[in-house]
């Protein structure tokens, strides 16, 4: 079985090489974000996101804000799970390492505001709740879209610094989901509107130096399950695992660790992407198959030289899930994703 080292401390992220000081997992981001000690040929590699991706099983908003040095760009897509249709919008601005650098700590409150051309994003972080706004058009609409999300009071999530075999490359991410959402979005004449009770968000905060070619599958969903709040994060196959596995299972607010998580068969190597997919963890904790019903498939890798190609599968998932103290949960037919992505940054 993968080791679990859990941070349970403030603990600084990189050492003067650039190399991660204490790889592991926390559940509230303890680790200090501290990228002046990334090495200077590095600099130009350095990776910063917050994405939020909010659905209610129909409609799915994928809303980021990033700055990988090359450029910063503020993203929007809106995507009918249900029918494939979608419209998207980006504002760009090229060669930015020095400028447009995100927060330090997604566990925190914090703001973030971006405005470019007719665009125009914030990221408003209480301790509570978070507002999520975008304005700008997409796909030639006109778009607004206006959100807040809900914190449980001492919301645990999942946290991990991850090394690679290359030195100066780390990973830092933060997956914070069962997050109860409301609001609207407006694209052209289309109005829809997110209630909490079947909305949920969920937080992709990454910060990084990355090898230039990476595969990983990442897997996550939020659902009410007797009344209570109920998730997972499953992420594998990005970096060295050994110190800590980027799998979980959130229940009423809190995370309970589980072991690496694999699936029965590769929905690449044969098995097909519309197939069943069967997830399972080395301790046996977690046991859930994915009926897919859609395909968010996004190729952005010309030549298969620079990008990132994803497919994004949603469905309904059935099954089980263990927690800390041995009680079963008994999922069924609730909605979630998995993507598997190759990337070339």
């Amino acid at each position: 079985m993968n080791k679990q080292t859990e941070i349970k401390e403030s603990t600084v992220l990189l050492m003067p090489d650039g190399n991660l000081a204490r790889p592991g997992y926390c559940k509230h981001n303890l680790f200090r974000y501290n990228p002046e000690m990334i090495k200077r040929e590095n600099t130009m590699r350095l990776k910063e996101w917050d994405y939020y991706q909010i659905s209610d099983g129909n409609i799915m908003i994928q809303l980021n804000f990033f700055n990988i040095s090359l450029a910063t760009c503020a993203t929007f897509g809106l995507v009918n799970l249900k029918t494939g249709r979608k419209i998207s919008g980006m504002a760009t601005e090229l060669f930015t390492p020095h400028k447009n650098r995100l927060s330090k700590n997604g566990d925190v409150p914090n703001y973030t505001e971006y405005k470019r051309g007719g665009t125009k994003l914030i990221f408003d972080v209480r301790e509570t709740e978070r507002r999520l706004y975008f304005e700008g058009t997409a796909s030639g609409k006109k778009v607004k879209f206006d959100v807040t999300c809900y914190k449980l009071p001492e919301h645990e999530s999942i946290t991990i610094a991850t090394p690679f075999k290359e030195q100066g490359c780390f990973f830092l991410t933060q997956k914070l989901n069962c997050l109860a959402t409301e609001g609207t979005v407006v694209a052209g004449n289309e109005k829809y509107t997110f209630t909490k009770d079947k909305t949920f968000t969920v937080l992709d905060w990454g910060r990084g130096v990355w090898p230039h070619t990476n595969t990983w599958y990442w897997g996550n969903g939020s659902t009410y399950l007797d009344g209570k709040l109920f998730g997972f994060e499953l992420t594998w196959g990005f970096g060295d695992e050994s110190n800590a596995t980027e799998t979980a299972i959130f229940y009423d607010g809190k995370c309970h660790k589980i072991g690496a998580v694999h699936l029965e068969k590769d929905p690449e190597d044969g098995a097909g992407w519309m197939n069943e997919w069967h997830f399972i963890s080395e301790d046996g904790r977690l046991d859930l198959t994915m009926k897919p019903y859609y395909d968010h498939y996004t190729n952005l890798l010309p030549l298969n030289l620079f990008g990132m190609k994803t497919h994004q599968v949603h469905g309904l998932w059935s099954g089980k899930a263990v927690l800390d103290d041995g009680t079963e949960l008994h999922i069924k037919d609730m909605y979630a994703f998995c993507e598997k992505v190759h990337n070339k940054f």
